[in-house]
């Protein structure tokens, strides 16, 4: 039986920390009709959008942590990844796989963690940077929703960290998998699920809403 009585948190609590997920050059620069992973109508846009967030962390001291996914030009960290829809992707000195910097308005002080696997938690020291920023509210944007936003999203929470996704600045394989992925991580926290204004405000703010 679903609880009845959900706990109502604050949209951030305690430090947030900003969590840009595989928003990388390929986006920007890559036109082919057919890419080695599936995205949805409006992609780009929604990376884009992201860029207000990023600008706003800036503004007021949240921490922005930029998720790199890269793997070894011989092929050999991607594991069963291959294993599925996604072709061969984010390959180490392909311009492709920089994060993107320009579009995203990095900044010194920023932070990038490189990742081998679909969450930015597996083998990587993101466990550690965020523990040493205090962070304890996790928001994320980038993509894709049903696969590494998802999967970060799932260790997060089981981390024991608080996780907001901005509904509006993550996209997905396609319409229909980012809508289930959504809904399942508001599953797993109630209010998880925000709109980039409401992150916005938030930041504004600088208090709990």
């Amino acid at each position: 039986m679903a609880k009845a009585d959900k706990q109502v948190r604050a949209m951030i609590e305690g430090r947030a920390a900003l969590i840009v997920i595989d928003i990388q050059k390929s986006t920007f620069i890559d036109d082919s009709a057919v890419r080695s992973i599936d995205n949805m109508s409006g992609y780009k846009d929604r990376m884009l959008a992201a860029r207000a967030l990023v600008d706003a962390a800036h503004a007021h001291d949240v921490p922005v942590i930029f998720v790199q996914e890269i793997h070894r030009s011989d092929l050999v960290d991607f594991g069963r990844e291959l294993d599925g829809d996604e072709d061969i992707h984010c390959l180490d000195g392909d311009p492709r796989t920089e994060v993107a910097k320009d579009e995203m308005g990095f900044v010194a002080g920023d932070y990038i963690v490189p990742k081998r696997r679909y969450s930015a938690f597996f083998g990587t020291d993101l466990e550690i940077l965020l523990r040493g920023l205090r962070a304890e509210t996790l928001i994320l944007c980038g993509g894709l929703t049903d696969v590494c936003v998802h999967y970060t999203f799932v260790d997060a929470h089981q981390s024991d960290y608080f996780c907001r996704v901005v509904e509006d600045c993550v996209a997905g394989s396609s319409v229909e998998a980012h809508d289930a992925a959504l809904r399942a991580m508001e599953y797993l926290q109630t209010g998880a699920r925000r709109s980039r204004a409401e992150i916005l405000s938030a930041f504004r703010e600088g208090s709990d809403c």
